[in-house]
Formats: C-alpha cells, structure tokens, sequence
C-alpha cells in the first residue's frame, strides 16, 4: 500500500514538472517572439527614418539644382537686357574688319550709377558686360549690377583702382560660371591657338573712348602673388612684374610690353582649388 502511494506520488511530481517545463517552454516561445516583434519594429522604424531622410535630402537637392539654373536664367536675363540698351554696333567700319562700338553709359547710369567702362571680346563674345566699381572688392561678388542676389555677381574692377583704367595694372574681377557667362570663357586662353585667333579685348570709357588691349600673358596664379600689384616704386619694379606674369603663362604669346605701358589684369577662379586664380593679361596699344 505505502508503495502504491509513493508511486502515485512520484507520478504526481513528473506530470507537475512536466507541465511546469511545458509552461516554461512555452513561455520561451511566448518571449522569444515578442523579442522578434521589437526587433521587426524597430527595424521598421529605422527603415521610415532612412526613408524620410532620403526623401527630404532628395527633395532639397532638387530646390537647390532648381534655385541655382533659375539663378543662371535670371542673370542671363538681367545681362542680355544691359547690354540691348547699353551697347551696340556702329553702321561705319573703319576698314581694318574691325567695327566700332559705341556704349550708352547715360542709359546705363539709370540702372546704377557705379558702372565705370564696359568690356568685350570680339572672341568669346559672350565676354561683354558692363563693369562696376563698388565700395570694396566684396560688394558686387553675389550680387548683380541691378542690386538682385545672385551668384553671378558683377564684372567690377579693383576699388583701388582708378576708374579711368589709367594705372598700371588695373585689375577686373569676374566669377567663372558654370553656364560659361561672366568670365567662366576666359579659360578658352588656356589654348594657344584661340590666343592667336583672338588676341585682343576692348575697354569702353564714359569720356567716348575704346581702349584696345593686346594680350601678354595668360596664367594660373595664387590669389595673393605679384600678378595682383597695382602700385610700382620704379621701372625695375614693373619690369619685373612683367617677368613673373610671362614665367607663369602658359605659352610664350612673343609680344614684348613696354616699361610705360598699362596693364589690365582679367581675373577668374579656377576649377583648382579657392586659392588659384586664371589671370588674362593685356596692354594698352590703342587708344580711340
């Protein structure tokens, strides 16, 4: 009888353990799958967050792509209209293929009354933009002859510059733009053979006159080297400006500047680097 009971009480303690590592089990199971499902929700949460960030970082490339070509539209606009009421050609040729321009300074005075010359380029002729002189060397740098904001800026000439191109070395500034406009073609210079197709570039002044400019030297310099040196003590000190504008040309253009001479200075940034300038150098060698 008393075995009859302990085995009775022996299979009473296997069926409660049984049922406590059944309850066990499944209460594994049970944390297991939960454990799953905070994963499977937290990767659903990462997995949103990527795709709102992707989103928004898509949704501002393309505002940013749509404001700089609106940009590039609205500088292009602003331009071509100065330059239908402010330039235009003359009816009488000289003879020499070379026809006269006259500029309208009084038209262009009434868009801004800091408007000093006007250059262009028989080649690129996209080079033909009136030119400013601000308060400083940052004033017209993002923003337009017209006052707008805007990457294009202006084409201005050093403040400490004279206005009547009368220095040495008179320096024009002007952005390289993407769309080529500005002085973004300047780099066309880069090639000799366009050098000796084109070697020229024109300087109009409000006294009615157009000053030619026979290219010297084009090169890349450093945004603080000699090439930037309006004032000279002596000849020898201008003499040797002239030497490290042609060691740093490109090529060799052969023409010779005089010590009397007067400089402009054409400079642009470079797909270089922010310190690296491309600098087109011309000499005064008439005056019409």
């Amino acid at each position: 009888m008393d075995e009859n009971r302990i085995k009775d009480r022996k299979k009473r303690l296997e069926e409660e353990k049984a049922i406590q590592e059944a309850a066990g089990s499944s209460g594994t199971r049970r944390r297991r799958r939960e454990k799953r499902r905070k994963k499977k929700k937290k990767g659903g949460i990462v997995s949103t967050i990527i795709l709102i960030a992707a989103v928004i970082v898509f949704c501002f490339s393309g505002f940013q792509l749509v404001r700089i070509f609106y940009g590039y539209h609205k500088g292009d606009q602003e331009y071509d209209n100065l330059k239908e009421i402010g330039i235009y050609a003359n009816d009488t040729d000289t003879g020499d293929g070379d026809g006269r321009y006259t500029v309208d300074f009084e038209a262009l005075w009434k868009v801004n009354q800091d408007i000093i010359a006007w250059i262009r380029f028989d080649e690129p002729s996209i080079i033909s933009y009136p030119v400013v002189q601000g308060k400083d060397n940052q004033e017209y740098l993002d923003k337009t002859i017209s006052g707008y904001p805007n990457t294009y800026g202006a084409i201005f000439l050093n403040v400490s510059n004279h206005k009547d191109m009368t220095d040495k070395n008179s320096i024009i500034y002007g952005h390289r733009m993407n769309s080529k406009s500005m002085f973004g073609r300047l780099e066309e210079y880069q090639d000799e053979e366009f050098y000796r197709s084109y070697p020229y570039f024109y300087i109009y002044t409000p006294d009615g006159k157009e000053l030619k400019y026979q290219i010297f030297a084009v090169g890349e310099v450093e945004d603080t080297s000699d090439a930037y040196q309006t004032v000279f003590e002596n000849d020898e000190a201008f003499q040797a400006f002239l030497s490290f504008s042609r060691e740093h040309s490109f090529y060799d253009t052969g023409v010779e500047v005089p010590s009397d001479a007067r400089v402009v200075t054409l400079s642009t940034c470079t797909k270089a680097n922010n310190e690296e300038r491309l600098i087109v150098q011309g000499y005064l060698i008439e005056e019409n």
